[in-house]
């Protein structure tokens, strides 16, 4: 089938198991298609963290893979699939694992990246590629899938559904108007964690000079429970400790409700940009460029470039497009005074839109 399309497909397969990060990205362009070619069936291969936050997507049909199942992770979407066929497939997460999961899906277009990025034999797999695109962000990247299909309109939408239960899990542990901070401060991958001694400095700063609550979020592994526990054994002041407490839902409506995230890269972040809450993202052994919040960065710390000349010897544009400089000591490349100088920033612009759009003595939120 030649591309771009004559027409609308009928019917997508979009493949984009994990990591939650990932899964955020992918659902703008779910709704651009739901948006614009709106009579095109989309059903959706996910993993199982990502389906738990994604999964009521309105208008989208979700198959499970279950990774931790092995080879019957695999039957059961080969089951789910049976006799049925795609006009397209958009394989968006090149690795070999979910190579192999794509090849249980029957569709005429493959459509997979470039050779460059095509990772772990993806090639084998597709028919189509993505054109050569090596510096973008990862939701950019996303949107090349409809551009070559012919979709070039983009939707840069979530509207992830929260419940009212889970927003009256967040309201219960965050009420009233308090100016809140949530500080997310674990990752997936141990050497983009920050100190928990400057995690604690800043956030006595925001409680002690900016009158702000501070909350910690996080998952139920007994590594980020003890991160945790040192952060707060550091603080002068006491925390809103609900590390291991709140489910993907739960944390997304207290992200809903916080004025602003603090967070390495991880999936917080992306979940706090889906529901237009700012974020001072700590980038150092991470390109911000590429996996920073997207359209929204303007509040992170970006230590990038030092990390590339310290530890490489060379600047970031000399290397591969999303190295991961995973170093140690990589993250204390970021002061304790610099986040404080940027929530200090962020809090003296939200107190002037607040004083802007007040209409009383207590601050209007926005």
């Amino acid at each position: 089938m030649k591309l771009p399309l004559a027409t609308p497909p009928a019917s997508i397969c979009l493949l984009r198991l994990s990591a939650v990060g990932d899964v955020v990205h992918a659902v703008p362009i779910v709704r651009t298609v739901q948006k614009f070619w709106p009579a095109t069936a989309i059903t959706w291969i996910i993993g199982q963290p990502g389906v738990k936050l994604v999964g009521d997507l309105d208008g989208v049909e979700f198959i499970t893979y279950d990774k931790g199942a092995g080879s019957k992770g695999r039957r059961d979407v080969r089951h789910r699939l049976a006799g049925r066929r795609f006009d397209v497939l958009i394989h968006t997460q090149a690795s070999l694992r979910a190579n192999l999961v794509s090849a249980l899906v029957r569709a005429d277009v493959r459509l997979g990246y470039d050779r460059a990025r095509a990772r772990d034999l993806q090639g084998l797999f597709i028919n189509q590629r993505l054109p050569p695109d090596p510096r973008q962000h990862v939701v950019d990247s996303f949107f090349d899938f409809l551009k070559v299909l012919g979709l070039r309109e983009r939707l840069v939408r979530w509207d992830i559904p929260i419940a009212p239960a889970d927003r009256e899990f967040a309201e219960s542990h965050l009420p009233g108007t308090q100016p809140t901070m949530i500080i997310s401060p674990s990752s997936t991958r141990a050497a983009r964690a920050w100190a928990s001694k400057r995690y604690a400095a800043v956030a006595d700063y925001a409680i002690e000079k900016l009158g702000m609550r501070v909350a910690l979020c996080g998952g139920r592994t007994a590594a980020e429970r003890e991160f945790g526990a040192a952060i707060t054994k550091h603080m002068r002041n006491t925390p809103i400790d609900l590390i291991g407490k709140d489910t993907l839902k739960q944390l997304l409506g207290l992200l809903d409700r916080a004025d602003v995230l603090l967070s390495p890269d991880s999936g917080p972040v992306h979940m706090a940009t889906s529901v237009g809450t700012p974020v001072i993202g700590l980038y150092a052994a991470s390109n911000l460029q590429r996996t920073g919040p997207y359209l929204n960065s303007e509040w992170c710390i970006d230590r990038y470039e030092i990390a590339a000349r310290r530890y490489q010897k060379r600047p970031a544009c000399e290397l591969r497009w999303g190295k991961r400089l995973e170093y140690s000591g990589v993250m204390d490349l970021i002061a304790v005074s610099d986040v404080t100088a940027m929530l200090e920033r962020f809090n003296y612009t939200r107190q002037g839109k607040y004083n802007a759009l007040s209409t009383n003595d207590e601050p209007a939120r926005t």
